[in-house]
């Protein structure tokens, strides 16, 4: 009889998550072929990141938004307003590089839904900004330093009548409703039936439902390529996201320069705002690895890289949120998968204190050789090839890069190869370099030592 999921340990849960993720179940095959293809791929990722085994090679798994679109004569404008294109150019895409793990098209946002929205955080190609460019983030205090207290208080009232209504211009009216906390017994929800009942509001609700309607037509073309993808053997890269506790702060809701003035003005509040909102952060990952049913749960570091914080504030704002977000998943069975932008060097030895064989860590710019020494036998890293030479680089100097991190961080297994910042863009004879030599070279030979190579 399956044990209950409470007493399983951290490491019987991950088991039963790959397991489910592993058996395709749920997926018909078009061929033995296809599943064995699907199989084989998630039991290579699956080794690397256990660190029981070598692998039988080398895992492939490049992080992309729009990669596919400018590798196929098209452009991140057309597929924001076209599903079809967007499916066709990705169908391309897994024909043609036969990735061992590709990510969804999910990211890429209906257009017409966003302007529908009145969304203000991103310009996107095809409407405010050229078609051919991919998003811009347009950071601003989207909470004021005086409002910390309206998110610890109550997270989702502060998010539905305050932060929605600021990053969504349609949404504004939502400003006036009262909170829904006070609604518990009828004499207190009358006044709240009563705005929802005025012109502006009516319209906003209006706008959901319409808004409501196209993304789910636009996600429904997108989820029959998936399935149709599964079907032929080919495997979704990510599971689940979910975000640093200190980077929704300071990305989302005060914008670099805000976090930065609170961490000297408003510590207290700070990191009350960043405990606040770590639980929440972590039911975000769990909630997309067990609907998907695949243990990866994505995770972009933006502000903790070397450079960006002193040692203290890394020691004090953002690692304890950060590791308790990790474990939080950890303990679920879930394989955190950290992409660590920019250089990581400075933060290796705090990686060490995470349990072996529950992570990823993707690096940009760090010391490929001292993060193998440092933390290579706890945790499977990946990526450091540079996106910079992905676009102008020959594809001789792609493999040699390929060959050199093979050789010292892909040693006995636990690494992945991937650039070491997500692609929005590409060129195919280097992506072609980097796909096909990485079969090729980063063979492991039974029963765990690499083939040697001249």
């Amino acid at each position: 009889m399956r044990r209950a999921w409470e007493n399983m340990s951290t490491e019987e849960k991950q088991e039963a998550r790959f397991n489910t993720w592993l058996s395709g179940d749920h997926i018909q095959f078009v061929s033995s072929e296809a599943r064995d293809a699907y199989r084989r791929r998630i039991t290579r990722l699956k080794d690397a990141v256990q660190l029981r085994k070598v692998p039988d090679r080398v895992p492939i798994f490049q992080v992309f938004t729009f990669m596919p679109v400018t590798l196929f004569d098209a452009t991140p404008g057309e597929v924001m307003y076209d599903g079809r294109k967007l499916v066709s150019v990705w169908k391309k895409f897994l024909a043609e590089y036969d990735p061992d793990f590709y990510m969804s098209p999910a990211p890429v946002f209906h257009g017409p839904v966003l302007e529908k929205l009145g969304y203000k955080q991103y310009r996107w190609p095809g409407y405010n900004l050229s078609e051919k460019y991919p998003y811009q983030y347009i950071e601003d205090e989207y909470m004021k330093p005086d409002e910390y207290h309206l998110l610890i208080d109550d997270p989702s009232d502060f998010l539905l009548r305050t932060y929605l209504p600021r990053i969504c211009e349609s949404l504004g009216s939502f400003e006036s409703l009262l909170s829904l906390s006070g609604i518990l017994a009828l004499p207190t929800m009358v006044p709240f039936l009563v705005k929802l009942g005025s012109p502006e509001v009516q319209d906003s609700l209006k706008t959901l439902l319409e808004v409501g309607r196209a993304a789910s037509a636009w996600f429904k073309d997108i989820s029959t390529f998936e399935r149709e993808a599964h079907e032929m053997g080919f495997v979704t890269g990510v599971g689940g996201s979910t975000r640093a506790p200190f980077d929704v702060i300071g990305d989302t809701l005060r914008g670099t320069q805000g976090i930065i003035v609170d961490m000297y003005r408003n510590p207290g509040q700070l990191l009350k705002a960043i405990e606040r909102v770590t639980p929440l952060m972590i039911r975000a990952g769990l909630a997309g690895a067990s609907q998907s049913a695949n243990p990866i749960v994505f995770i972009p570091l933006h502000k903790g890289a070397d450079g960006s914080m002193s040692d203290h504030h890394f020691r004090t704002f953002y690692w304890p949120s950060l590791r308790e977000l990790i474990l939080g998943l950890v303990n679920e069975g879930c394989v955190p998968l950290l992409f660590a932008e920019a250089g990581y060097n400075s933060r290796l030895e705090y990686i060490r204190e995470l349990p072996k064989g529950h992570c990823i860590w993707m690096f940009d710019r760090t010391d490929m050789a001292k993060a193998k020494e440092t933390v290579g036998e706890t945790t499977c890293i990946g990526g450091n090839i540079p996106v910079s030479k992905m676009l102008s680089g020959t594809p001789e100097q792609i493999r040699n890069i390929c060959k050199d991190l093979m050789d010292v961080a892909g040693k006995n297994g636990g690494y992945i190869m991937s650039c070491g910042s997500s692609m929005d863009e590409a060129r195919a004879d280097t992506l072609h370099a980097m796909i096909d030599f990485a079969k090729e070279y980063g063979i492991y030979q039974p029963p765990g030592e690499k083939i040697e190579h001249s």
